[in-house]
């Protein structure tokens, strides 16, 4: 009995950290990148500096800009930020999961609505689409690194 009440206790201590987690990043608070992929820290300064933290969005140089390959549960991510009139005009996904019928189904929904949100955001600061939050951190990690070029 003592070990089923350990193990109820740890699950629902991660499941409400997975909750205040979910909840902080949604509000706009600045998002961590994933261990498996080295942001550096010029990416982790995108996040501040392209928020429009000066009540201004950023300007960017106009041109393409291609983000990091970001890994997924299912797949990679990559992205391509297209900057015109020094603003964020488009992002194009490169690579993302495709190989399963489900990853299909999901990034069908999730692909325009991250690329709507970012154009909208003009930044990588988005919310988490829920379903597709492995391909949403992925596709931020990718941004990141794109917006930065653009902003160099």
């Amino acid at each position: 009995m003592k070990k089923l009440t350990v193990a109820a206790l740890i699950i629902g201590v991660f499941v409400l950290y997975s909750f205040l987690n979910m909840h902080v990043r949604s509000n706009g608070a600045a998002l961590a990148p994933a261990p498996s992929t080295d942001s550096g820290p010029a990416a982790s300064s995108i996040n501040s500096s392209a928020s429009g933290a000066s009540g201004a969005p950023p300007r960017y140089h106009n041109g393409s800009y291609t983000g990091s390959v970001a890994g997924a549960q299912w797949g990679y991510v990559q992205v391509r930020a297209v900057i015109q009139q020094g603003k964020l005009a488009d992002v194009q996904f490169l690579q993302y999961p495709d190989e399963r019928s489900r990853s299909v189904q999901i990034n069908r929904v999730a692909n325009p609505e991250l690329t709507s949100e970012a154009i909208q955001a003009q930044s990588a600061q988005i919310d988490i689409i829920t379903g597709a939050t492995d391909t949403t951190e992925a596709f931020i990690q990718s941004l990141i690194v794109a917006l930065t070029q653009a902003m160099s």
